[in-house]
């Protein structure tokens, strides 16, 4: 029962300038990578209208036999590829999976030890503005200012202070290796749950390319769509002692019934990240960033940290006299697509920022290397030095174009 073309010509001119706008320009950004065509092929299939409120062998609907099938396939390759005793593949997003953490482990105002969101942190690791601050009662760890590295003696300290319910690794813009051994500890001494938020992490670490969080934490949130090439969603997987906890509260604490489409493609993705290719692309998403990083750095801007041990790295612009904010209109104007984003200790207004985020998944998958990463800082450069709509932006999008052949 396969869908009519579409025939919607408002929605078709719209959905074709998407295509054209993510060919014709140079897509950097840290948690965006297009879905694997088999992924997508998922995605559109009928699973997409099957409604399947509960777990496999014990649903509210009827006609779920196949469905439960693809459920138990999704859970077991990604319990074989992270080597987890636990999975949960409903999770609509990354932040529903962290809303199901906390929704296991703690109470509403319990202390939650997480990085600070101005030095590489999550919205739901407790910002004010999101449910995580406004319901529970965050503490934050940070960076040190010499070097732009976890403080963990900081860290360390907070945590038997406070007697947090959880602490929290992992963030959004924290580009360095986490010591998953040293946090277990911590939150041993601290009797708190490890969580940590692998999000951007989840890809490198099915890859090989960075130490895996599994055997150190108690539970593990990642999303399906940042290095992986998964649909947009989110997945759970722990120790087998926090199942129950974990199961009641994505359903029916969290959330109704699943997106199967998303789920089949979600075990799409967890047999296509295990293969050799994915490891290789995974690792040039590293090597990539690191060369950006420092042929930025020897163009004048500062690589927070001095580098990347990820596929991502935040760039510091404030020595070109733009926000971050003006940065990223400038490179937008020029054909390349980054996020603007604050600085630890940033002067200015989380709306603007002094720095970009940029990130090399992308760029991997149409066809960069590590090599190229010295054309595009030169393309970075150019256009923060233009203002918008410059003749030199204008030349600049042409000149991407004709390299990324669209």
């Amino acid at each position: 029962m396969s869908g009519p073309p579409l025939s919607d010509p408002e929605l078709a001119e719209l959905l074709g300038r998407e295509s054209r706008r993510r060919e014709s320009t140079l897509q950097l950004l840290a948690s965006e990578t297009p879905a694997s065509p088999a992924v997508r092929a998922a995605l559109t299939s009928d699973l997409g209208a099957k409604y399947a409120e509960g777990y496999p062998g014990a649903r509210y609907h009827g006609g779920c036999d196949v469905v439960d099938d693809v459920e138990r396939l999704a859970v077991d390759r990604a319990a074989e590829l992270f080597g987890a005793e636990y999975v949960n593949v409903q999770s609509l997003s990354g932040s529903a999976a962290n809303l199901a953490v906390y929704a296991a482990f703690a109470q509403p105002g319990d202390p939650v030890l997480a990085l600070r969101l101005q030095h590489g942190g999550h919205q739901t690791h407790g910002s004010r503005a999101n449910f995580s601050g406004r319901w529970f009662a965050p503490i934050h760890y940070g960076i040190r200012a010499a070097d732009e590295r976890i403080d963990y003696d900081e860290l360390r300290d907070l945590a038997l202070l406070h007697r947090p319910r959880i602490i929290v690794a992992g963030g959004a813009a924290y580009s360095r290796l986490i010591d998953f051994a040293a946090l277990r500890e911590i939150a041993d001494d601290a009797e708190a749950i490890l969580w940590v938020d692998a999000a951007h992490l989840a890809g490198l670490a099915a890859a090989g390319v960075i130490g895996s969080p599994v055997p150190y934490a108690d539970v593990v949130t990642l999303s399906t769509h940042k290095v992986l090439q998964g649909p947009r969603g989110g997945m759970i997987v722990a120790s087998e002692a926090h199942r129950a906890v974990l199961q009641k509260a994505v359903h029916p604490f969290v959330q109704g019934g699943p997106a199967m489409n998303s789920i089949a493609a979600k075990a799409v993705c967890m047999r296509e990240s295990g293969t050799e290719r994915f490891a290789e692309y995974a690792a040039a998403t590293v090597a990539c960033a690191q060369r950006l990083g420092d042929e930025l750095a020897t163009r004048g801007l500062r690589i927070v940290s001095g580098g990347t041990d990820l596929h991502f790295a935040v760039a510091d612009v404030s020595g070109l006299d733009v926000t971050g904010a003006e940065a990223q209109r400038r490179l937008d104007s020029a054909g390349i697509v980054v996020d603007r984003t604050v600085l630890p200790f940033d002067p200015q207004p989380v709306t603007e920022g002094s720095a970009i985020r940029f990130g090399t998944p992308c760029a991997v998958l149409a066809g960069l290397g590590r090599d190229d990463m010295v054309t595009v800082a030169e393309w970075i450069v150019r256009a923060l030095e233009a203002e918008v709509g410059s003749t030199q932006h204008a030349e600049l999008r042409r000149e991407i174009r004709l390299r990324l052949g669209g």
